[in-house]
C-alpha cells in the first residue's frame, strides 16, 4: 500500500489510524445480528458440528490406547472450566475498576497431547483424513471399534501417505504428534516465531520441521507448495479449513454441559461473555461458532490479538478480510505471543463469522506478560503469553456503556454474567522458558 493508499484507508475507517501506532485498541462490531440472521453466512449448521462430536466419540476407543493419559477422560479430548476470584480481585485493583459477575478461565492451556487450543482442531483434522483413508480402502467402517487403530498394521497402512501443514506453533504440534502416532510421514513447516522447544518436541516425535526466516505466511505457502508436488500429501490449511472449524465448534455443546454440571445458568438475564485469543482465526472462530450454536444470542464472543498482529481486527473493521494483511499498513508483526503472530486473516473465517462477533480488541506484549505474571501469583495458573490476550476482556467491554446499552446489559444483568478467558496454551511450556516469561513480568 502507498502512503497516499493508507492515508484513504484511515480517512475512512479511523481505527486503523490507531492499530499503525500500536496504541491498544477496542472495536464493537456494528454488523452484529441474531444468530439466525449471521448463520446463513457461516455455510455450516448444528448438524455438521453434530459429525464432528461422533467422529470423535468413534476415535475415543483408539486415543485411550495410543494416549494413555486420555483414559481418564474417556478419549474425550477436553479441559476443565475454573473459577479464578483472586485474579478477579487482583484485576479490579489494578485498573481502578469492577468486573460485574463470575471470572472464569477456560484451561484448553492444559488439553491433553498438545497442551493448547489446537488439539480440539488439529487432532480433529488428523483424525478425519485418517478415518477417510481407512473406510475407502476397506480397512474400517464407521461400526467398528477404532482401538484397532492402535496396530502395526494401520501404522503400516498411513505410512504410505503424508500430512503438511504450516504453523506458528502450537497448531503444528498438535498435528504432527497425531499424525506421527497414527504413522503417517509429517512435515510441519515452522515460522519465524515458532519457539525453539516446540520444534525439539515435535523432532522428538519423529516429525520433519521445515524452519523458516519469514512468518507464518510464508510457512504456509511452502507448506501448500510441498504438498503440491506429492499427489500422497495431505495439506492442512489452517486459513481455510471447515474441517478444522468444526473440531473446535464442539467446544460449544462441551461447555453448555460443564456449566450445567456448575449450576451456571445462561440466559437473557445471565449473559455470557466470551474472550477468545485470535491468530489466522480458525480456533477461536470454530469456539465461538459451537458457542453460538449452544447459547444463542446469549453469549457474547470477542476476539483478541496483539497490538502488533491485529490481522483479523483489521480484516473484518476495514470489510477487506483477507485482501489486507497488517504489514500492508506498516505493522511488523513481530509479537512475545508467537501463536497469534499472523498477518493475514483467514477469509474464510472472517466473512463466515464478521456478523456473529460482538467485537475485537488489540494488547501489547508487555501487557500479556504483565498480566501471565499476575496470574501466577493470585491462582498459581501458568500460561503461554498469547493465552492471556483474553485476560483483559472483561475491563474493556465494562469501560464501554454504549456497548451494554445495545445489548440490553444494564448493571442488574451484568451483576448475573459470566466471564469466560479462553486460556489457549501453556500446558506444555518447559519449566525454564515459563521462568523466562514470569521475568518479563512487571
Amino acid at each position: 500500500m502507498t502512503p497516499k493508499d493508507i492515508e484513504h484507508l484511515i480517512q475512512q475507517h479511523p481505527l486503523v489510524d490507531n492499530l499503525i501506532k500500536l496504541q491498544e485498541t477496542t472495536w464493537f462490531n456494528p454488523k452484529i445480528t441474531p444468530l439466525k440472521e449471521g448463520l446463513p453466512f457461516v455455510g455450516l449448521t448444528t448438524k455438521d458440528v453434530q459429525d464432528a462430536s461422533q467422529r470423535l466419540a468413534r476415535f475415543a476407543p483408539y486415543l485411550c490406547k495410543a494416549f494413555p493419559e486420555t483414559a481418564i477422560s474417556k478419549g474425550i479430548i477436553e479441559s476443565e472450566i475454573v473459577a479464578i476470584p483472586k485474579m478477579k480481585v487482583a484485576l479490579e485493583a489494578r485498573y481502578h475498576a469492577k468486573i460485574a459477575g463470575n471470572l472464569l478461565l477456560k484451561k484448553d492451556s492444559h488439553l491433553p497431547i498438545s497442551g493448547s487450543i489446537k488439539a480440539r482442531g488439529g487432532i480433529y483434522e488428523v483424525l478425519t483424513h485418517a478415518e477417510k483413508l481407512a473406510i475407502k480402502h476397506g480397512l474400517l467402517t464407521e461400526k467398528d471399534d477404532y482401538s484397532q487403530l492402535f496396530s502395526d498394521k494401520f501404522k503400516q497402512f498411513f505410512s504410505q501417505y503424508s500430512i503438511a501443514v504450516g504453523s506458528t506453533g502450537n497448531l503444528g504440534l498438535s498435528i504432527g504428534i497425531m499424525s506421527a502416532k497414527l504413522g503417517f510421514n509429517v512435515s510441519v513447516h515452522m515460522s519465524a516465531d515458532a519457539r525453539e522447544w516446540k520444534k525439539q518436541k515435535l523432532r522428538s516425535h519423529g516429525v520433519n520441521v521445515v524452519e523458516y526466516e519469514q512468518d507464518y505466511g510464508v510457512a504456509v505457502e511452502q507448506g501448500r507448495k510441498a504438498a503440491q508436488s506429492d499427489p500422497n500429501c495431505f495439506f492442512i490449511d489452517d486459513e481455510n479449513s471447515q474441517t478444522l472449524f468444526l473440531g473446535y465448534s464442539v467446544a460449544g455443546e462441551r461447555v453448555k454441559k460443564q456449566f450445567e454440571e456448575m449450576n451456571i445458568k445462561v440466559d437473557k438475564d445471565h449473559p455470557l461473555f466470551v474472550y477468545l485469543p485470535c491468530g489466522v482465526g480458525g480456533g477461536p472462530g470454530g469456539v465461538a461458532f459451537g458457542l453460538k450454536l449452544a447459547f444463542g444470542d446469549n453469549v457474547h464472543c470477542f476476539f483478541a490479538e496483539p497490538t502488533h498482529s491485529p490481522c483479523m481486527l483489521l480484516g473484518v473493521y476495514t470489510g477487506l478480510h483477507d485482501k489486507i494483511a497488517v504489514q500492508d499498513i506498516g505493522i511488523d508483526n513481530i509479537t512475545a505471543a508467537d501463536g497469534l503472530a499472523v498477518g493475514r486473516p483467514s477469509g474464510f473465517v472472517g466473512r463466515a463469522m464478521e456478523r456473529l462477533l460482538d467485537g475485537f480488541y488489540t494488547i501489547s506484549d508487555q501487557h500479556m506478560y504483565d498480566l501471565l505474571g499476575l496470574l501466577n501469583q493470585q491462582e498459581q495458573i501458568q500460561l503461554e503469553p498469547s493465552a492471556l490476550a483474553g485476560m483483559i476482556g472483561p475491563l474493556r467491554i465494562e469501560g464501554d456503556k454504549s456497548y451494554l446499552n445495545q445489548i440490553h446489559a444494564s448493571p442488574e444483568v451484568m451483576k448475573n454474567a459470566t466471564h469466560l478467558v479462553w486460556a489457549t496454551g501453556g500446558g506444555m511450556v518447559p519449566e525454564q522458558e515459563m521462568k523466562k516469561y514470569l521475568s518479563l513480568a512487571k
